[in-house]
């Protein structure tokens, strides 16, 4: 049996019906949430404020990725690379699953902007997606590679006590690892600096929001 292929109009429904549900509903994962050997240590509450403002800014990097992969997988006309995108944002639905529930279980909320974050990730995705596949793919490289470094941050930052959250972004590192590597593999071009650098720049701005917000 030959696979169903979708018009542009269902895809356009099947995204908007992806971004309601990133936004609205409680996200379900694929895998387990990494888990690590409790410590025995309890977070005092300026410790569990910590904690809850730096999983707070990572599940709003996992509301953006979903943004980003949906609009990439919608614009391309590479069916391999529609699904290349597919797979990437089911493992960061993963991520948004885990840092939501890390979330609770800190006792902190989500951001207040998820909505606004997620629009202009979106917005910034279709961009992308129109310079072409190998400069869409350069954008996700760069993307992913910055968030490496930024939870590499978080490694540091968290309490050394939280191993929960700890454990969770060690992993969300590795997967972004390989979401970049894929991508390279799948014929990404470099980014000029100037993009860089405005990547940059909107990354910190939100991520520094976010902590707060």
């Amino acid at each position: 049996m030959s696979p169903v292929r979708l018009s542009s109009l269902d895809r356009l429904l099947a995204v908007a019906d992806h971004g309601l549900r990133a936004l609205t509903t409680t996200p379900r994962a694929s895998r387990p949430k990494p888990v690590a050997t409790p410590s025995g240590e309890r977070l005092d509450e300026t410790q569990r404020r910590l904690a809850g403002a730096l999983m707070r800014v990572n599940h709003v990097g996992e509301v953006c990725a979903q943004a980003l992969y949906s609009a990439q997988a919608l614009a391309t006309s590479d069916p391999r690379l529609r699904r290349q995108f597919e797979h990437a944002a089911d493992e960061e639905n993963d991520h948004l699953a885990w840092t939501a529930e890390r979330l609770r279980e800190l006792g902190a909320r989500p951001s207040l902007l998820n909505p606004l974050w997620y629009a202009g990730a979106f917005g910034i995705g279709l961009v992308a997606a129109r310079a072409g596949d190998a400069r869409s793919l350069g954008f996700l490289v760069e993307t992913e590679r910055q968030v490496e470094r930024h939870l590499d941050g978080h490694l540091d930052k968290l309490p050394a006590g939280d191993l929960e959250s700890r454990a969770i972004v060690a992993q969300m590192k590795d997967d972004e690892a390989a979401h970049a590597v894929a991508a390279e593999q799948a014929g990404a071009t470099r980014l000029p600096a100037p993009i860089r650098w405005a990547m940059r720049a909107a990354a910190k701005v939100m991520t520094t929001t976010a902590h707060y917000v």
